[in-house]
């Protein structure tokens, strides 16, 4: 045995050719192992080489104490566990036969590798070799990573929510072995009185054991009974026969709550904790623009002001957190996701559009060029998240104190601390996170210097945990936070980086025809969701717009027939998560809710529709207006449920624009007429075209450049409606008029 020491980082210890007898038959009051998982672990063990870090407390002479099937998976969460005392499963038919042969209850614990209370519980309990054995001597226990298993994730929610009346991670739910839940709840103290509550874990782990072993029935009833309750709420439920597609009606009733739950002070709703996605300024963007609603447009740029000048934006490194707990946007749940940032891309760039506001370009090119520097792998794919902890403490990492900032900006610290807030109280724990109460475009300029003096200086920190699987819904969405950039800000850097994730996802999370959901470590793995497919033809065709490239178009007409073909819900309309052949779970969930993500349903419905006027296919807006009526009482309801779905809808009752853009063949992309195009807010539009001897073989998927040519050799501009087109152009001041008519609601 030998001893492998870094500078400043705790010893580790490679055994070269030793196979640790530490494997899962040695977790506390856990059955043995069959022979061959034994082998396997060992295998695992003993190809850690020098430097691996084991993520437990259990240690000795640096070296795991305990270890488990986790080992032997690809997610980032769930080898967080694999050191666990608990002997975990990975969700799969294993964990259920060994509860059926042992007659025992299931434990499902879900979650994800940036998860600040997941690591809470995990310290707390699933470290703890006293609730350990109770579990391992009772219970099959499972770990589940949310971001790999949404179907998984979804159907347990709604277990729990029904139950409780809320939700969240972690999220552990008690099963029968037929995968049926009776129990469940988020997070559990460790013991009864711990973080003043009245029970804990270990007292209701027991509780749940004596029900289950001496009132079965009871067991089963109460199983069956939330079983029928999650299967009506996911399952999908046949439209009337007589629905009529919705009208403008469901945006103005979600403008009227908007409006009514406003925070007129810091923007977003008036509540706290504060999301990004609970009031949705893109969708308050287009009612100003088809409305000339003054106060919609108000509360959408004053919410995207105060959320980049708040500590919930990094404001040294770029980048949104993932929430503020307060009001004011001050305070974050510090994990940055890369969702998040990917969604917020797209708002901050159509804002700049919709206002020229220098701000809101500039935080679009801070969030990008963040995600370039510190998310984007080798291959040109995004990495998932960070986590909110490092060295133990959440934030820690992001906040600062004066002295600090004077010992590292001298002269400038006093004015850097001023707009930024700093005091020797702090905000946070006796730090203070960055903010900017009073921003100012002109003096952000001026300590751009500071800034990256404080970066520099904040790389040499121990950094949070990074999730570097690549998700194809998230890279879909953050391709799209590129493409709709590299527009609005005439960038084309932006578009390249687009399409190097695009062509990586498709080359090679992608076998046959089908998607794969998680890359890690050189492999693909998981049949794709719904989201997985509506996001990256989102992305897709965001790109082709960006760039004129038919490959994106192309790829997105085949990846859509593969959804008609596998995830259609025929009978309603609409689309199911999971595919016609994935795994059979209690239900086939059909998304209706919009939250931090959109549903895939939301995003899709745009995408057929954006198809129908690039293809001129009548099908595709068939579709289109089978999921409107699909969705018509859920819209009519609780459109606050289904905001990204009401772009959809302002696209369906707008007259969208179908934009051809040909140039001569040899030249470059005409630069003064894509600048109009790029600045002008348009929501309501398709844009193709590229150098006119290309248009033959594009015409093939998008016919509406049929018959357009350059007009006397000059690049031109064609703006049509459902086929009818404007004289065509070669001046950017006639296209900028063409483009500014408005079809109000």
């Amino acid at each position: 045995m030998r001893e492998a020491r870094g500078t400043g980082a705790p010893a580790t210890w490679y055994f070269p050719g030793v196979t640790t007898p530490k494997i899962a038959s040695a977790l506390p009051g856990a059955p043995d192992v069959p022979e061959d998982v034994a082998r396997r672990l060992d295998e695992a063990l003993s190809r850690k080489g020098p430097g691996y870090v084991p993520r437990t407390h259990h240690l000795e002479g640096g070296w795991p104490v305990y270890t488990n099937r986790l080992v032997l998976e690809g997610s980032p969460y769930l080898l967080q566990h694999a050191h666990n005392p608990v002997n975990w499963f990975p969700w799969g038919e294993e964990a259920f036969e060994e509860a059926r042969r042992l007659e025992r209850p299931v434990m499902i614990s879900i979650g994800y590798s940036t998860c600040h209370w997941c690591h809470v519980m995990e310290r707390e309990s699933f470290e703890d070799v006293e609730i350990a054995r109770f579990l391992n001597e009772n219970y099959v226990c499972i770990k589940v990573d949310r971001e790999e298993r949404p179907d998984v994730d979804a159907i347990y929610m709604s277990a729990v929510q029904a139950l409780t009346g809320s939700g969240g991670w972690p999220l552990n739910v008690f099963l029968t072995p037929d995968k049926a839940p009776f129990f469940g709840g988020t997070y559990f103290p460790p013991r009864d009185g711990a973080r003043g509550m009245r029970k804990g874990f270990l007292t209701i782990l027991a509780e749940l054991l004596e029900v289950y072993t001496k009132d079965r029935e009871r067991i089963d009833r109460a199983a069956a009974d939330l079983t029928g309750i999650v299967r009506d709420l996911l399952s999908a439920q046949a439209a009337p026969a007589d629905v009529d597609v919705p009208d403008a009606g469901p945006i103005a009733s979600a403008l009227r709550a908007y409006k009514r739950g406003f925070d007129s002070t810091h923007g977003g709703l008036a509540r706290a904790p504060k999301f990004p996605s609970q009031l949705p300024p893109r969708l308050l963007l287009r009612v100003n623009r088809r409305a000339n609603d003054a106060e919609a447009l108000h509360m959408a740029t004053l919410t995207l002001a105060k959320m980049a000048g708040g500590g919930m934006y990094d404001q040294v490194g770029g980048g949104f957190h993932r929430y503020s707990t307060d009001p004011e946007w001050l305070v974050p749940h510090f994990e940055k996701m890369l969702y998040d940032n990917a969604l917020l891309a797209v708002a901050y760039a159509e804002a700049h559009q919709a206002t020229g506001r220098a701000d809101f370009a500039r935080v679009t090119r801070e969030v990008l060029d963040y995600v370039l520097r510190e998310m984007t792998s080798p291959e040109g794919g995004f990495y998932s998240a960070t986590d909110a902890d490092s060295e133990g403490e959440e934030g820690l990492f992001f906040v600062w104190t004066p002295a600090e900032l004077r010992e590292a900006l001298g002269a400038d610290a006093d004015r850097f601390m001023r707009y930024y807030g700093v005091t020797e109280a702090g905000n946070f724990e006796g730090r203070t996170i960055l903010h900017a109460s009073a921003p100012d475009e002109a003096e952000h300029a001026a300590l751009a210097s500071a800034r990256e003096t404080l970066y520099a200086l904040r790389a040499k920190r121990i950094p949070p945990l990074r999730d570097d699987k690549v998700l194809t819904s998230w890279n879909g969405l953050m391709i799209s936070g590129f493409a709709v950039a590299a527009q609005a800000l005439g960038e084309p850097r932006y578009a390249e980086a687009g399409a190097r994730a695009a062509a990586f996802l498709l080359e090679r999370m992608r076998e046959g025809d089908r998607l794969r959901r998680s890359f890690l470590d050189g492999k693909a793995q998981f049949n794709g969701y719904l989201d997985d497919y509506a996001f990256l033809i989102q992305g897709l065709l965001d790109l082709h717009e960006a760039t004129f490239e038919a490959r994106w178009l192309h790829e997105a007409i085949a990846l859509a027939e593969v959804v008609e073909a596998h995830y259609a819900d025929r009978s309603s309309g609409g689309w199911f998560m999971t595919s016609d052949d994935h795994e059979q779970l209690l239900a086939r969930e059909k998304p209706g809710y919009d939250g931090a993500e959109p549903s895939g349903n939301s995003v899709h419905l745009l995408n057929v529709l954006r198809l129908g006027e690039l293809t001129g296919e009548d099908r595709y807006r068939e579709m289109g207006a089978r999921a409107l009526k699909a969705f018509a009482a859920q819209l009519t309801e609780r459109p606050l449920a289904l905001s990204d779905m009401l772009l959809a809808l302002d696209f369906w009752t707008d007259t969208p624009r179908e934009v051809v853009v040909v140039w001569p063949d040899g030249e470059a992309a005409p630069k003064a007429l894509l600048d109009v195009l790029g600045r002008t807010f348009l929501p309501s539009r398709v844009i193709t075209g590229g150098p006119e001897s290309t248009l033959a073989a594009l015409a093939k998927a998008a016919p509406i450049v049929e018959g357009k040519r350059t007009v006397d050799g000059k690049p031109t501009v064609y703006v049509c409606e459902r086929g009818r087109c404007e004289a065509p152009t070669t001046d950017p001041g006639v296209l900028a008029a063409q483009l500014g008519q408005v079809k109000a609601y």
